[in-house]
């Protein structure tokens, strides 16, 4: 696992597949997103250098975002918090729908799995569920934007008085040149386009995917600019 500082309260945790956000309110730390299985005792000890680990937002249940929820929980008594479409996947009680793959994202698919850990993970057991326009307490007052399409339950966070938005995997940074792109592995295209366009009118100056290098700089701008490629943004 790498860790990138962006700013000063805000870190990139980097693994094999995809990347968690760590955003520090003083000693208080949220991580948003916990990596693949294998990843909660790195971040708990990371973050520990720092801070105590007060929450867990979930973008979605994808095991590349979930995985080390449980662990980070145990670990620091982190609450963890998604959708609440999103929880009883979360927690293991139903299965989550599978994407509805583009040609060209096959082989994408299976690199990636080729990379995550093999065999089941521990789930975390207790879930706080949230729904759009909710505000967590951290970062200044977090809102939560439901962001469907690549999952039902996907949710976006945005930080209004730090200008920071993290869109988990309904955006992400393209692997061949680093533009913003829609995320890829949705299971409704069309509501994936759509929950695009709502993030791309949001006013953030930095924006941190899931996948691919975060914007650090006029995100909004980006963001509205690619966003017009799949269609007009009002």
């Amino acid at each position: 696992m790498d860790v990138i500082e962006l700013l000063p309260r805000l870190h990139l945790l980097r693994f094999p597949v995809g990347q968690a956000y760590l955003w520090g309110d003083g000693d208080d730390l949220t991580l948003i997103d916990a990596g693949p299985a294998g990843s909660g005792a790195r971040i708990a000890a990371s973050a520990g250098a720092v801070g105590r680990v007060r929450r867990v937002v979930l973008t979605h249940f994808h095991e590349d975002h979930v995985g080390g929820a449980r662990d980070v929980a145990a670990l620091t008594g982190a609450e963890v918090v998604a959708h609440a479409v999103e929880a009883p996947v979360v927690r293991g009680e139903v299965t989550g729908p599978q994407p509805v793959f583009e040609h060209w994202e096959r082989p994408l698919h299976e690199n990636a799995v080729r990379l995550l850990p093999q065999g089941g993970f521990d789930r975390p057991e207790r879930v706080t569920e949230v729904s759009d326009g909710d505000v967590l307490d951290f970062g200044g007052g977090a809102r939560v934007v439901h962001a469907p399409g690549h999952t039902d339950g996907s949710i976006a966070v945005h930080l209004p008085r730090h200008g920071v938005l993290f869109t988990g995997d309904a955006v992400a940074a393209s692997p061949v040149d680093g533009g913003v792109m829609l995320g890829v592995f949705n299971v409704d295209r069309d509501r994936a386009v759509d929950s695009f366009r709502r993030l791309a009118d949001i006013d953030a100056e930095v924006a941190c995917f899931g996948h691919g290098d975060p914007v650090t700089g006029g995100a909004a701008r980006a963001l509205r600019a690619s966003a017009r490629t799949y269609g007009t943004v009002g």
